[in-house]
């Protein structure tokens, strides 16, 4: 869909800012669009900001596979015709007009939605100025960011030579998840064909008792079998309890992983005292977050050791580069989340960031398709476990209309389902 000021012309400008009077000359925003596709597999939410400057666009990533026609209705009908008009380089203002244009404010739908505008913004705003966004960011930190991909498997022996093979590939950093027989488990392949169209029907349960009796020997083994050579990560995707957790922060100990992500949701944050208590695994969290200031408690206090941003869900670079230079004062990494639902238009905001500040830590990066790359040109690819940001100028992805049009999305509940969870009691259970 697209809004443009052909249609509003004679439209006035909501809230319009004293000082942009005194700019006649200034660039305006012309259209906001917005795109769907699944090149990927998961749906994508693209927005495009195009302005008055002849080929000066801004391209933006506010995808959520769960709820993608809700975020589109939100840029589409309220956001987008707010921004027509507007001069794109108030990004600060312009954020903050987008957001409180909403009464009841934020949320991950509504931050979403902004996302995809402000990224759209400071894409707009680097190919003004003929640099890459992370030289309009601070310039570069690093030469390149470090990366993580994933392995999983159903025992030591086989993740071990997983981690191995990766390795040999230069990957450094390697999450590594483990399969409970019987049960649910988040991060792993189906064994078979009947196991992947019970998973579609989200028809299995989640065993926590299994997944503690198994996993944290698993995870000892594969440390023992690949040496200290490789960083190994484990995400237990916020399935526990908050005692379940302290257990699985003392019987990982020996596995010496480079963090443990997700051992608490969000509704159980304020346990991570407790669950520093328990033991020296490094702790991350912060992918479901969709505030700021929910990460606050954690970084002031030390409770964690990486902030797993997610661009998209926290509004935009506008909101997240302030939090990493938090993370930044109080000795908190960051460990931007990156998995295939983050679009490379997303990735490349992520990589902007992670070569810009000391913060950074480690990069999760998806191993995008053919079908991707070909959707977005100038898609970041992993070389030797590495992310090089492009010199171009902006983010340095672009996006082909025709190419998107070739893979569209499927329609709602049909990738949203992978949330749905049960226990083995029958309770819905957080994914």
């Amino acid at each position: 869909m697209s809004l443009s000021t052909s249609s509003a012309a004679a439209r006035s400008l909501l809230a319009p800012a004293p000082w942009d009077y005194a700019r006649p000359d200034a660039v305006r925003v012309t259209a906001v669009r917005t795109f769907t596709c699944a090149p990927q597999g998961c749906p994508y939410v693209i927005v495009r900001v195009e302005t008055d400057q002849p080929g000066l666009y801004g391209l933006g990533c506010a995808s959520d596979p769960q709820r993608t026609t809700a975020i589109r209705a939100v840029i589409d009908d309220y956001l987008g015709p707010m921004l027509l008009g507007r001069d794109p380089a108030d990004i600060e203002d312009l954020h903050r007009l987008l957001l409180n244009s909403g009464y009841w404010r934020g949320g991950s739908i509504a931050h979403n939605a902004l996302a995809g505008i402000d990224v759209a913004l400071w894409d707009i705003k680097g190919k003004a100025a003929g640099l890459p966004l992370y030289s309009v960011l601070g310039g570069r930190a690093r030469e390149a960011a470090d990366a993580y991909t994933h392995v999983d498997g159903r025992d030591a022996a086989e993740i071990a030579d997983r981690v191995l093979a990766a390795a040999e590939r230069g990957w450094r950093h390697v999450r590594v998840q483990v399969a409970v027989p019987g049960t649910d488990t988040y991060g792993t392949a189906p064994r078979d064909a009947a196991e992947a169209r019970r998973r579609e029907m989200r028809a299995e349960s989640w065993d926590s008792l299994a997944y503690l009796r198994l996993v944290p020997p698993v995870l000892r083994a594969v440390r023992e079998r690949v040496g200290p050579g490789v960083e190994l990560l484990h995400d237990a995707h916020e399935r526990l309890t908050p005692s379940q957790a302290r257990e699985l922060v003392r019987a990982v100990e020996d596995a010496q992983l480079f963090f443990l992500e997700d051992a608490l949701a969000p509704e159980d944050a304020a346990h991570f005292d407790r669950l520093r208590d328990a033991g020296t695994v490094p702790l991350a969290v912060g992918e479901l977050y969709s505030e700021v200031q929910a990460y606050l408690p954690l970084i002031q206090n030390r409770l964690i050791d990486f902030a797993r941003i997610r661009i998209p869900t926290l509004g935009g670079l506008t909101p997240t580069r302030k939090l990493v230079a938090a993370c930044e004062l109080f000795g908190v990494r960051t460990a931007p989340h990156g998995p295939g639902d983050v679009s490379p238009v997303g990735m490349a905001a992520n990589l902007a960031l992670d070569v810009s500040s000391p913060a950074f830590g480690v990069q999760e990066a998806a191993t995008f398709t053919e079908a991707t790359r070909e959707v977005f040109p100038g898609t970041p690819v992993p070389d030797r476990g590495r992310l090089h940001p492009s010199a171009a100028p902006g983010l340095g992805v672009d996006f082909d209309e025709a190419a998107a049009a070739r893979y569209p999305v499927t329609e709602p509940l049909q990738h949203d389902r992978w949330a749905l969870l049960r226990a083995v009691d029958g309770s819905a259970h957080r994914p």
